[in-house]
């Protein structure tokens, strides 16, 4: 049966597999019903209780390349011929309207139309009754790319672990072998320079391990947040002080604070994170002094919402503008390449967990200023 025998009474597969009485015209709908579904940016397919489709937006027409006055009022069955994995009619096997009456949904998954263009379909069943028959089906289309964009982004996280595992698991395996086969052949301070080097890398390899938990718990929304009484303050003191414990000069960093700074309620294990990251990256990235400023701030205009807003700036090039809004995206990576480009992206989604927000800009004089906004005040009960 072709297309444009389906819209004339005659059944379609869809009422041969399941038995479907033959419905002479599809369900007439309120303009303002077909004006709506023009809007939405996925497909929108509705079929009536006889099969035929009722409501077909523009983006399935543009997904399923099928003008919708020539979809409307044909079976549904007809407009989108879909088959699984398996090459098999979805239609049939799946049988929507004389399936389980307790069935209400149908989570994406990847179809496949008779050209081979993958779609990713959701459907959902509305019924007279909670076990009663269907009264509409409402398909939800989606184009693959962005699932596509999913799998390589995952492809490239892959990678860049593969990447960075690589250099310092070689480089702990090869002193811990060399060490075990020919100990008595070095020096103290020959072993000791060895241990240091795999003790250094195997810091590296659980800094990316936790790198790497802290993206899957952003990226699945089940960052946790231990409140306590947090001193930003002193907090960055300490991140300053470990770096110059690690060797860096004294006066390539300058702590500012604020007066009259509020009571802060926070997680003080991300906000080392975030001090750590930002300021690393200033290290990494910037030049010159790198300055952290803790100051009192509001969020909004409100004068009732205390907040406080931390600076870290350096004196390098800066970030330009245009490049601005890739820098808390995963990957992204400065001039001086270096990193998996995670501690960002991270960094935005600690401060997004405590409530607050970071934006990156120019620092006075020059160089890239990152700022970040905090709530104030005793956690809500």
């Amino acid at each position: 049966m072709d297309d444009n025998t389906a819209g004339q009474g005659h059944p379609g597969p869809l009422e041969r597999a399941c038995g479907m009485p033959a419905a002479p015209s599809a369900t007439a709908l309120p303009a303002w019903h077909l004006l709506m579904a023009d809007e939405l940016p996925d497909g929108l397919v509705v079929a009536d209780d006889a099969g035929r489709v009722v409501v077909f937006n523009r983006a399935a027409a543009r997904l399923t390349s099928t003008a919708a006055e020539e979809a409307i009022g044909k079976f549904v069955s007809d407009v989108l011929p879909f088959r699984d994995d398996d090459g098999r009619d979805w239609w049939v096997f799946v049988d929507p309207y004389h399936g389980l009456c307790t069935r209400t949904r149908h989570p994406e998954r990847s179809l496949y139309l008779s050209d081979g263009t993958e779609l990713l379909v959701s459907v959902g069943y509305v019924r007279d009754g909670r076990h009663g028959p269907v009264q509409r089906l409402v398909i939800s289309l989606r184009g693959a790319q962005q699932r596509a964009r999913l799998e390589r982004s995952r492809a490239e996280l892959v990678s860049t672990v593969a990447h960075e595992l690589r250099s310092p698991l070689t480089s702990v395996k090869g002193f811990t072998a060399t060490l075990l086969a020919k100990w008595h052949r070095f020096t103290d301070d020959q072993k000791r320079v060895m241990l240091e080097t795999v003790n250094a890398d195997a810091d590296r390899v659980t800094r990316l391990i936790t790198e790497l938990l802290d993206v899957s718990r952003i990226e699945s929304g089940r960052m946790e947040v231990h409140r306590q009484l947090v001193d930003v303050p002193d907090r960055a003191a300490k991140i300053i002080a470990g770096r110059v414990a690690a060797g860096e000069p004294e006066d390539k960093f300058r702590l500012v604070v604020g007066p009259d700074l509020p009571e802060m309620w926070l997680d003080a294990d991300k906000i080392d994170q975030i001090l750590g990251n930002l300021v690393e990256n200033a290290v990494r990235h910037g030049a010159g002094m790198v300055t952290v400023v803790v100051e009192r701030a509001r969020i909004g205009s409100d004068p009732s919402a205390p907040a406080v807003a931390v600076l870290v700036r350096d004196q390098g090039e800066g970030i330009p503008p245009e490049v601005a809004p890739r820098v808390f995206r995963q990957f992204w990576r400065g001039k001086r390449r270096g990193g998996t480009g995670l501690g960002l992206y991270i960094v935005k989604g600690l401060v997004e967990a405590l409530g607050g927000d970071i934006t990156v800009g120019c620092a006075p004089g020059g160089g890239a200023e990152f700022r970040f906004i905090l709530p104030a005040g005793a956690p809500v009960a």
